[in-house]
């Protein structure tokens, strides 16, 4: 039997969490970084990161890349791999299926992880967003149910359609100490389609939910580290192919309206080092086509969390092509002094 399915029988069966479910509850402190002066964070859309069959989304299947279980546990030891390559010491994930791959994953890996998973509402595809941290966040996660209506006042997206509303179905919301700040990190994964009317206006939407969220522990002295898969372009701190935004996403994500201001890390990035994600637009296996590559993963930050960033790079050490194992985003890194 595969080494990763005996494992995940043995946590589903022995766990006080079902499969599939949150792994939410925060009830101690630990910090199992070897340096404790540095802090590497991780974004890392892991492209559907499941090891249970999900019939919402029919993945492993063919609603999904990976057809098979062989298929999915072949990609999970490629996950685990990237993450032993960057030892970060908290990563926030997009597209995974639940707690017990964030549990397997982590029995994977050669540091100490502890999994946390807040289950979001996408019934569509079944994903969610969670971490694996070597640092105890100080809250368990959770969510905002806040909806806002679309279009919103001042959208650029062009919608002709009529209005609706918008939640932020792939989220969570934690807290951490960073050194002497109080950090409040927020996980997200958007709507996808960056170039699409009808989700860019309700993609406006999430992010103006989550502008509020922000705007609040602002207003409690919190420092925030807004971390995610995006779904749209930069308009200020143009990727790779100066690929412009259709949306006010980004802008209305980094505080524009509102009473803060968010740096996106990515300026310190030399441009042609600016792409997170790969896509074969027009299904020809064509690799070398700039055109199918974009940066749509982001991190960002207030000023004090800016201050203490020494190194920030998106990891392209592995390719893209059509039936890699990898994921079809690369990891977005970034290295705090604390």
């Amino acid at each position: 039997m595969n080494i990763i399915v005996s494992i995940l029988i043995f946590i589903c069966a022995s766990s006080f969490v079902s499969c599939d479910t949150e792994c939410p509850s925060v009830n101690s402190s630990f910090d199992n970084r070897m340096n404790t002066n540095k802090l590497r964070i991780m974004q890392y859309n892991v492209e559907w990161l499941f090891l249970d069959y999900s019939s919402s989304s029919d993945c492993p299947g063919y609603g999904c890349t990976w057809h098979t279980e062989s298929d999915a546990q072949t990609h999970f030891g490629y996950v685990s791999n990237i993450v032993n390559t960057l030892d970060p010491d908290i990563v926030s994930f997009c597209e995974v299926e639940g707690c017990d791959e964030l549990k397997v994953l982590a029995s994977t890996l050669s540091e100490t992880y502890t999994p946390y998973l807040k289950k979001g509402t996408d019934t569509g595809t079944g994903q969610n967003v969670g971490i694996l941290t070597k640092v105890s966040p100080l809250v368990s996660l959770y969510r905002t149910e806040d909806r806002v209506n679309y279009p919103i006042e001042g959208s650029t997206c062009e919608y002709e359609g009529a209005a609706g509303s918008s939640g932020v179905s792939k989220h969570y919301i934690t807290e951490f100490n960073v050194s002497s700040l109080k950090v409040a990190m927020i996980g997200v994964h958007l709507i996808a389609v960056p170039t699409d009317p009808v989700r860019c206006a309700q993609r406006e939407a999430q992010a103006t939910v989550i502008q509020n969220v922000v705007s609040s522990y602002v207003n409690k002295g919190y420092e925030i580290i807004l971390i995610g898969d995006m779904n749209d372009y930069d308009g200020e701190v143009l990727d790779v192919n100066s690929n412009k935004p259709i949306s006010r996403t980004l802008d209305i994500l980094k505080g524009d309206g509102s009473d803060y201001k968010l740096t996106n890390v990515a300026y310190r990035i030399n441009k042609i080092e600016r792409f997170s994600e790969w896509w074969d637009s027009d299904n020809d296996c064509d690799t070398d086509s700039p055109d199918d590559i974009s940066m749509i993963d982001h991190v960002l930050v207030t000023e004090n969390i800016n201050k203490i960033i020494y190194n920030v790079f998106i990891y392209h050490g592995y390719n893209e092509y059509c039936g890699k194992w990898n994921s079809d985003h690369w990891p977005v890194v970034i290295d705090l002094k604390v």
